[in-house]
């Protein structure tokens, strides 16, 4: 069933998303070569459960932690661990939040220390490509344009899209109808109708587009070995022009002026 949410079902999420939002923010500042990706998890849950929220991961499908931490090739999915994040690396935060009933969703990557430039391209073109999709959740268009764009947008560099994950409805459940791939044809897939909510998640890979499962049931590498870039919003389709629940923002405060900062300028060098 896909739901049609109302002015004030979207308004609880809003603030759900905001606490999302500074949950992210406050990950954002321990970012660093030597920092263990399980006390960033510690920080996210300690974060939400003091503002009144319930990370929306923990024990989800028995998921173990608050935060998917994935680091250079793993896609998604990764679990929070004594792994010390390393100069040069890039590492994918997901998280989510229910707060009076609902859940928003969204994931930031972050170039950890001294990153290749062709690697920070990627994570630029990567986030590009999310504001890129989020354009298409305009009542009247389908999902497939979403994933039309998306994949346009980034294959035009020589990246890959990942098949086997997608983005997805979200609302008083995590995962909710309709499925929303990050490729696809424009004019197929259900139709977008105003409040309808959806999780937008590109998730690119730097090489090919195959993708291994580990023996642990969750985590999700390349099978080439090579990066993978994921950035995700939560957003209601509206008439006209799309509205984004979570937020950047606060990430962004964080990141402004630092090696975590993604540049606009780093879009479109070659």
């Amino acid at each position: 069933m896909i739901y049609i949410r109302s002015e004030e079902e979207i308004a609880l999420m809003k603030i759900s998303a905001q606490v999302l939002g500074k949950a992210h923010a406050e990950v954002a500042k321990l970012i660093r070569p030597g920092v263990q990706t399980k006390e960033l998890d510690k920080v996210a849950e300690t974060f939400i459960k003091d503002n009144g929220g319930t990370p929306s991961f923990l024990g989800y499908n028995k998921f173990p932690a608050s935060l998917c931490i994935s680091v250079n090739d793993v896609v998604v999915h990764g679990f929070p661990s004594r792994y010390e994040l390393r100069d040069g690396d890039i590492v994918s935060i997901d998280c989510g939040v229910k707060l009076n009933g609902y859940h928003s969703d969204s994931a930031y990557t972050y170039p950890v220390g001294n990153v290749t430039p062709a690697t920070r391209r990627l994570l630029a073109r990567t986030k590009e490509s999310l504001y890129i999709g989020v354009e298409k959740a305009i009542e009247g268009n389908r999902v497939g344009d979403i994933g039309y764009a998306i994949q346009t947008y980034t294959e035009k560099f020589g990246y890959s899209v990942v098949r086997e994950l997608v983005g997805h409805g979200v609302g008083q459940n995590l995962h909710e109808a309709p499925e929303v791939p990050n490729y696809g044809k424009r004019g197929q897939g259900p139709k977008l109708y105003e409040g309808m909510i959806l999780a937008i998640e590109p998730m690119i890979n730097f090489g090919k587009k195959g993708v291994v499962q580990e023996r642990d049931g969750w985590t999700i590498r390349t099978i080439d070995r090579k990066p993978s870039a994921h950035f995700e919003h939560t957003v209601a389709v509206r008439k006209g022009k799309p509205e984004i629940l979570t937020t950047f923002e606060y990430i962004e405060a964080v990141t402004a002026n630092t090696s975590l900062m993604i540049e606009t300028s780093e879009l479109m060098v070659a």
